[in-house]
């Protein structure tokens, strides 16, 4: 399906701030993409259908993930909005028809990181984060680093996340956790020229 096709059922589907959301991440992702010489168009996709299955709640989302043949686990079932994700890569490609194993990995990675993203995977966490509807504190910061040093300013999207989820009484994510000590070492690691 093209963008433009995407743009019409998304707009149709989603609520109308859901729909300027991943609109808004789109946007980001591309001009991200720009910035760290990441592919343009792939960025745009998956930016635009990171969140395509995120209109779905409770027990609905439920029933579609078991219908695609996914297995929640007792965190995602704890936290059903924890799916959409990885619902959301499935509903990409079998309804969307993309088959492009980047965008689709980086949609399923959008929510909680994971460790050793790749480059894509990293622009479609941020600009997620970092869209213009974003209003917490902190977010200039990270919309500046993401500029300035991507790497750092996935960590410190992780860090606000991780926060969050904390103050709020959540259940953090294993791929969090690990993706943020990933990129931790990974960063150490280059310091000392390894």
């Amino acid at each position: 399906m093209e963008y433009n096709e995407i743009l019409v059922t998304l707009a149709n589907e989603l609520r109308p701030a859901r729909f300027r959301h991943c609109r808004d991440v789109s946007q980001t992702a591309v001009r991200l993409a720009e910035r760290w010489d990441a592919d343009i168009e792939k960025a745009r996709i998956a930016g635009i259908l990171h969140d395509c299955a995120r209109n779905l709640k409770g027990e609905e989302l439920l029933k579609t993930a078991r219908h695609y043949g996914m297995i929640p686990s007792g965190l995602e079932l704890l936290q059903p909005a924890l799916i959409h994700a990885p619902l959301g890569a499935i509903i990409a490609e079998r309804r969307f028809g993309i088959s492009d194993p980047q965008i689709l990995q980086a949609i399923r990675r959008h929510t909680t990181g994971a460790a050793r993203m790749t480059l894509l995977d990293k622009i479609i966490y941020l600009s997620d984060c970092i869209e213009p509807g974003r209003n917490f504190s902190g977010v200039r910061k990270i919309r500046d680093l993401a500029v300035e040093n991507l790497d750092a300013a996935v960590l410190l999207a992780y860090e606000h996340s991780i926060l969050f989820v904390v103050a709020n009484g959540g259940l953090l994510h294993p791929n969090t956790v690990e993706g943020r000590n990933s990129l931790l070492m990974e960063l150490k690691a280059s310091r000392n020229g390894k």
